[in-house]
């Protein structure tokens, strides 16, 4: 699911995300309740550098977060979940993996064995043979669909460098760059903005095909000015770090008008911001 593969193990349990809300978690305090603007019609949202955002893939939807932009689980988010998010001004992002096959997704046997490689270090999931899109096409579509019909603003596709792990298949970065455009195209087909996840080396070459990034732990590794790119192209970086507090990250971070949080690797409601960080 969500990572940085390098080979750190986590184990995924899944968790529902469940209609009601729960009481803050945040310490957003007196943060301010920033929003970004809507797009014009028949146009797609684009999310400027340095807006708020909240990260949320397990446990109870906090919808009460101080953040412009939720980044929420496509498939556990449910339509209306969305749309009153939308009431109260959020942008919002249907987080999904397009590089990775997960048996606890309810279109899992959609997925042909002969597509799934070795596992990526998360329980359940195995990369996939991206070189197949004939076969892939139609089964991301129906999930970007998916994410269209619920209302979202956008796709978070997840597992975008299936060319820098051990996948079981000998993929090129060639082969990276040719899947990665046809799911910017498959998203932008669909009135959807995308964003391009960690794949740090492409950034170059996929910049002008992606509405937005989003990272985890650039600062651990010290690779956070390599997403400048989308920052100068006017689109946003939503960044995270698990492992180190936001008061070692976020004067970097800030300085590069990334929208950067803390959170705990379950991604759950919690979350620091920097300006909680001092």
């Amino acid at each position: 699911m969500r990572r940085r593969t390098t080979g750190r193990l986590l184990v995924l349990v899944p968790l529902l995300l469940l209609a009601a809300c729960t009481a803050a978690p945040d310490e957003d305090g007196d943060q301010p309740d920033d929003l970004s603007p809507a797009p014009a019609p028949g146009q797609r949202w684009q999310p400027r550098p340095g807006v708020s955002w909240q990260w949320q893939l397990t446990g109870k939807l906090d919808t009460s977060v101080k953040a412009a932009v939720y980044d929420v689980d496509g498939f556990t988010t449910t339509k209306e979940q969305v749309a009153a998010l939308k009431q109260a001004g959020r942008r919002t992002i249907c987080y999904l993996s397009t590089g990775a096959w997960e048996d606890f997704r309810p279109d899992a046997d959609s997925f042909p064995q002969a597509l799934r490689g070795q596992g990526n270090g998360w329980e359940g999931e195995r990369w996939l043979d991206i070189r197949r899109s004939a076969e892939l096409e139609p089964l991301i579509a129906k999930r970007f669909d998916m994410c269209r019909d619920k209302g979202f603003d956008a796709v978070e596709p997840d597992n975008m460098d299936a060319y820098r792990n051990k996948s079981g298949f000998p993929l090129t970065a060639g082969d990276q760059l040719t899947y990665n455009r046809l799911i910017a195209k498959l998203a932008h087909d669909r009135g959807l903005s995308v964003g391009l996840k960690n794949d740090l080396d492409q950034i170059p070459d996929l910049v002008g095909d992606f509405d937005f990034a989003v990272n985890e732990q650039c600062a651990q590794y010290a690779e956070c000015t390599r997403l400048t790119p989308f920052i100068k192209a006017g689109k946003a970086v939503f960044h995270v770090e698990y492992e180190l507090p936001a008061s070692r990250f976020c004067a970097t971070t800030s300085a590069l008008e990334l929208s950067s949080l803390e959170k705990k690797s379950e991604l759950d409601a919690w979350r620091r911001t920097c300006g909680q960080a001092h």
